[in-house]
């Protein structure tokens, strides 16, 4: 029922994703170009999405355990450091050239563009590599 529910919520993601245009490198693009020709209309999406995740996640987590598992998974590290500032500076480095974020990449794989593909073929060639590297925090 877990992956059900987990395939679900993913193809419902997906199609919001889709929508909202957010699998669009030039959509993003435009709500990053501040300075140029600003496109805000992804802050609505935003704004949508924070409205009805932000008090379902309050509610939820008062919870005893969720709904289809046997406990919440969430971190509750609040520790600053040189991964969490590193990783975070390339992910919004590559958000920011490429326009495209994990999630939307994967999502526009399915339309074919060859741009997308190119972008999650790199991105797990990258996932692969910090392993090899042994450069993840499992160390």
């Amino acid at each position: 029922m877990n992956k059900l529910a987990s395939l679900i919520s993913g193809i419902i993601f997906g199609i919001g994703l889709v929508i909202s245009e957010m699998v669009n490198p030039a959509k993003v693009l435009g709500f990053l170009d501040l300075f140029g020709d600003w496109d805000p209309s992804l802050a609505f999406v935003m704004m949508g999405a924070l409205a009805v995740s932000s008090p379902l996640f309050h509610i939820i987590k008062k919870k005893e355990k969720p709904l289809l598992a046997e406990k919440f998974n969430y971190s509750n590290n609040k520790t600053i450091n040189n991964q969490l500032i590193l990783g975070s500076a390339l992910f919004g480095a590559g958000w920011g050239l490429g326009g495209l974020c994990p999630g939307p990449a994967i999502t526009s794989v399915a339309l074919l563009n060859i741009y997308s593909i190119t972008f999650v073929v790199s991105m797990f060639v990258g996932f692969y590599l910090v392993k090899s590297f042994n450069l993840s925090s499992s160390r």
